[in-house]
């Protein structure tokens, strides 16, 4: 596979609803040509109409600079047919429904009409490039491109090769990212990814805790958002831990596990760098990488003005409409696991 498949200048996006309706949406607003193909004529235009009305709401609501409407409504037109869409681009995204076998059966339409070079994503949130691929003619062209919901909002997009994907698919796809406002990070091929690997983590554990009594969903979710859920649009828990200190980490670790057990015994990765020395922003030797006093003022001097502005942006914002707390349920089934 060579310079083939780069630069991407077209995109079909199989998949019209809101998922593959966001990613096009984000494409077009950068000024790429996209196309967008459903099921069916009526399910594609219908999406299409959405789409271009959500764009003018944007924009009104000045989430997109001015003008984006246009931009979008330019270079964003609906496919007749899938044969159609996608018989002429540079690169496919399917994003369909959540199952290996609809997955499947669309990954094989697109390869059966598709040009041979032509690049094919698919936007699975869990399932494994290998149990996808045999769906796939010249699986060196096929990989996971895994946006996230709201796509045009969220800047980071999950890339996972098969054991068949080439190089230089990547280099186009993560060229194709940049020029969009994303942030391509490659990840090994395996359930769940990271994103939804990490994500299901948080949520097992704040749904344990609530069934063990320990606090409701409503103080759960006050506590994330408001502490190191506050630090995450910043940092990644590797350099929050390099902020606290690694060793305080390691000491926290020995007592969670003594109370819960392996699930939470201290990282392989942890005990190796505080038994190495690197203790973090304290000792100038972090997980990171290494701080000497400059480097350590400017990121104090950064996660201080973070924080401060997160802080009025959400005074700004005021409280999210999530919803009416379900006491009652929450509180039958505190009741009904301290019985």
């Amino acid at each position: 596979m060579t310079a083939s498949f780069a630069p991407i200048r077209t995109v079909t996006v199989v998949g019209a609803g809101y998922m593959g309706g966001g990613i096009a949406q984000t494409l077009a607003l950068a000024g790429i040509d996209i196309t967008i193909v459903d099921a069916d004529s009526l399910t594609t235009q219908r999406g299409l109409a959405r789409l271009l009305e959500e764009a003018r709401q944007f924009e009104e609501q000045g989430l997109y600079p001015a003008g984006s409407a246009g931009t979008i409504e330019a270079h964003l037109t609906a496919g007749t047919s899938l044969r159609e869409a996608v018989a002429e681009a540079d690169f496919i995204e399917e994003a369909v429904f959540e199952s290996p076998e609809v997955k499947k059966e669309v990954l094989g339409r697109i390869s059966a009409h598709a040009r041979t070079e032509a690049i094919i994503g698919t936007n699975t949130s869990t399932i494994p490039v290998r149990v996808l691929a045999p769906a796939v003619t010249n699986p060196q062209r096929f990989l996971t491109v895994h946006y996230s919901n709201p796509a045009p909002f969220i800047p980071g997009v999950e890339l996972v090769s098969g054991e068949a994907t080439a190089p230089d698919v990547v280099a186009a796809v993560k060229d194709l990212l940049a020029r969009t406002g994303k942030t391509g990070a490659e990840v090994a091929d395996t359930p769940g990814m990271v994103l939804n690997r990490l994500q299901y983590a948080l949520l097992k554990e704040a749904a344990t805790v609530v069934e063990e009594g320990i606090a409701t969903q409503e103080d759960v979710d006050t506590i994330v958002r408001t502490t190191f859920g506050f630090r995450l649009g910043f940092f990644g828990p590797f350099a929050i831990a390099d902020q606290a200190g690694l060793d305080v980490y390691q000491s926290g670790f020995e007592t969670l596990s003594t109370a819960y057990g392996e699930r939470l015994a201290v990282p392989e990765l942890l005990r190796q760098n505080v038994e190495a020395d690197r203790h973090g922003l304290k000792n100038g030797k972090g997980w990171t990488g290494d701080f000497n006093d400059e480097t350590r003022e400017a990121l104090v001097a950064y996660r201080n003005k973070a924080y401060a502005k997160m802080g009025e942006l959400l005074d700004e914002l005021g409280p999210a409409p999530v919803g009416v707390p379900i006491t009652e349920f929450s509180q039958s089934l505190s009741g009904e696991q301290n019985s």
